[in-house]
């Protein structure tokens, strides 16, 4: 008998040819990648008036203000590290998509405009690409103002002669996050999978050769990054695990079929599957956050070469509250525990299961409908996420860990890009099975 591993590759080349074979999903295919290629252009624009001297020597650095700007270098896809037009990402996009669905539930005209169907949620979607303006600018601006300090922009003051500069410079960024919405926006209508995710993945893909190759002609122990390629590869094993994972909730369906023109009851059987993981990266990015936000205010009152208190007091800081701290990876994991935990809550709350099941006459056996129900179905998802929420805060630990595991200091492992890049994936492959099922190919996700 053939084993499933031996069954699975031959599969996956087939669908494969088989999606290139069928024109439309070969166009879908192709533009996506058009698309991405596009993206990889733009995020090589630099903005003008740079020093890249000064730049490459900032990010070189091992301080706090050198590594905060690495870690988002590294979510930029080295857009940041180029400083392009690209350089903010589609993170602002991200921030405001957060934002509109913690304020969904909080704002009843908001709440009521999402139960109106598909018009409700372009109106949402609507509302989202709106408030993505002024995040861009926001950030934009703290970036400039950051690399500014820095040294980046030459002798060129904030409110002085330099400050018409400074105006391009916002512009341009926000313009090119907003160009990189669009792009995403045209593949998910038109190409292979979720465009705006697509972006991210192809941003971080694209950096991590650079990533690796600097950890393997930095690194003189072949032990460590031995050890570290075996813990990248059981932390994906790890993230498909629990990203696949769910509980499967019975529900039975009371119907109505009419045969030899008589009405007679029928039952169906189906599930509600509950993710283990229901938050996915959503409480990553909030941590994150929330953590790099006193970095980024103290790294504007850094001044280089200075021994004023005030300026020792802001490295200090930046220091506490940077990669290299201790105290910033405990924080962390309970940052993302707790915004697991409560984001996983907010979700649930807008699916309204309870109130559908008893709208579609779906019950839990052995349990009543109505508040019985909702209240069985909020436990029940709540001590599976406690799974969940552990998961995501060791994951988001990970470099920490393994950096105490390996001593490799020049290669670091993104347990948040790692999450992303998974996630992504599956959900890419997903899209593209359902698209060969359609048109009666066999698929290749067992």
């Amino acid at each position: 008998m053939q084993s499933r591993a031996g069954r699975t590759r031959p599969q996956l080349l087939q669908a494969i040819f088989d999606a290139f074979r069928v024109p439309e999903l070969r166009a879908r295919i192709l533009f996506t990648l058009g698309m991405l290629v596009i993206f990889r252009f733009v995020a090589h624009v630099p903005v003008p008036g740079v020093d890249q001297f000064a730049l490459t020597n900032l990010f070189g650095g091992t301080e706090g203000v050198g590594q905060l700007l690495g870690m988002l270098d590294l979510l930029s896809g080295g857009a940041l590290r180029n400083l392009s037009v690209a350089a903010l990402g589609v993170y602002p996009y991200i921030t405001s998509s957060i934002v509109m669905q913690l304020l969904v539930p909080a704002i009843p005209r908001l709440r009521a405009l999402s139960k109106e169907g598909e018009y409700g949620r372009q109106r949402i979607n609507q509302i989202t690409h709106y408030a993505t303006v002024p995040i861009a600018l926001l950030q934009s601006y703290g970036q400039a103002l950051l690399l500014l300090r820095a040294g980046v922009f030459g002798d060129m003051e904030l409110f002085g002669p330099g400050l018409p500069l400074i105006i391009p410079l916002v512009l341009s960024m926000a313009a090119g996050t907003m160009f990189l919405v669009w792009l995403g926006e045209l593949i998910t209508e038109r190409g292979i999978g979720n465009g705006i995710s697509l972006i991210i993945f192809g941003g971080i893909l694209a950096g991590l050769p650079q990533i690796v190759e600097q950890g393997f002609f930095g690194q003189s122990d072949p032990a460590g990054l031995m050890l570290l390629a075996l813990i990248a590869l059981a932390i994906i094993c790890l993230i498909v695990v629990f990203t696949e994972a769910q509980r499967k909730i019975p529900v039975q369906y009371g119907r109505t079929v009419f045969r030899g023109g008589l009405a007679r009851r029928a039952a169906g059987t189906s599930f509600i599957p509950l993710r283990v993981n229901t938050a996915g990266m959503i409480p990553l990015i909030f941590a994150f956050a929330v953590l790099i936000l006193p970095a980024t205010l103290a790294s504007y009152f850094v001044v280089p070469g200075s021994s004023s208190i005030f300026a020792r007091m802001a490295q200090g800081v930046v220091n506490l509250f940077g990669p290299a701290s201790a105290v910033y990876w405990v924080a962390l994991f309970f940052l993302v525990v707790i915004f697991a935990l409560f984001y996983t809550m907010i979700v649930f709350s807008q699916m309204s299961l309870s109130e559908n099941l008893q709208k579609q006459g779906g019950f839990i056996p052995g349990i009543r409908p109505g508040k019985p129900t909702e209240e069985y179905l909020s436990k029940t998802l709540m001590r599976i996420s406690w799974g969940g929420a552990l998961f995501l805060g060791f994951v988001a630990i990970v470099p920490f860990l393994a950096v105490l595991a390996t001593n490799v200091q020049a290669l670091q492992l993104s347990s948040f890009a790692l999450l992303i890049m998974v996630g992504v994936a599956l959900d890419t492959m997903r899209q593209l099975e359902a698209q060969l099922l359609m048109r009666r190919y066999e698929g290749f996700i067992r």
